[in-house]
């Protein structure tokens, strides 16, 4: 539990934002948002202040029961928790207005990015909006070496109030992002347009906001 309290302590959700963004495309009080990745629960704490229903997925039962205090903590009651992943959640209401994911799909390889993504659309009706967050290399494979390396070295040396270089080193060795030109036509051919999208060239965030064909 030590470790997920660090986790939540070195990340930073930008929830208000976000919410900011959803509202712009609909969200209400009327809304249901899935999160995938919901790890410790920052932007479901505050999505579920701002819509009816928020389910919240994530594979880390850790992380789970340290958002499950959090709710408790806030008596917010409209939250389901549900230890599943993009492959394996199953949803058993209807369509759901909203789906969130933030630094999580890169979790998968290639294959199953495109399967998740599949799934994702089917959990919305047309005209739903996804909101998917992660790290995304804009690059030629020729560049990768320097272009990897540089973005390590923004890394600090403790792991502890800070993202260090050895976990920038872990991500771009055991993680499955992938390269923009990869990923944005598995999005496009799961069933999404591509609404907007910013790119932060220092540190590979691709920020995309999808709409459900």
């Amino acid at each position: 539990m030590e470790h997920v309290a660090r986790y939540d302590g070195k990340m930073d959700s930008s929830a208000q934002s976000e919410l900011s963004i959803l509202r712009r495309f609909g969200l209400n009080s009327q809304s249901t948002v899935i999160e995938f990745g919901a790890g410790t629960g920052q932007f479901t704490v505050e999505a579920a202040r701002a819509c009816a229903r928020v389910v919240a997925v994530d594979v880390s039962p850790p992380m789970l029961a340290y958002l499950e205090k959090k709710l408790l903590d806030q008596d917010l009651t409209n939250v389901t928790l549900v230890n599943a992943g993009f492959l394996s959640y199953t949803h058993r209401e209807g369509q759901a207005d909203f789906v969130y994911s933030r630094y999580a799909l890169h979790h998968l390889p290639d294959f199953w990015k495109a399967i998740a993504l599949d799934r994702m659309r089917k959990l919305l009706s047309s005209g739903g909006i996804c909101r998917l967050w992660d790290v995304v290399y804009d690059f030629n494979p020729a560049e990768a070496t320097g272009r990897i390396e540089a973005w390590c070295s923004q890394g600090g040396a403790s792991v502890d109030g800070e993202w260090s270089r050895a976990e920038f080193e872990e991500h771009a060795r055991d993680e499955h992002s992938t390269f923009r030109w990869l990923l944005e036509p598995m999005i496009e051919r799961a069933g999404f347009e591509i609404v907007e999208v910013k790119y932060a060239a220092e540190t590979f965030d691709a920020e995309y906001v999808l709409r459900a064909d």
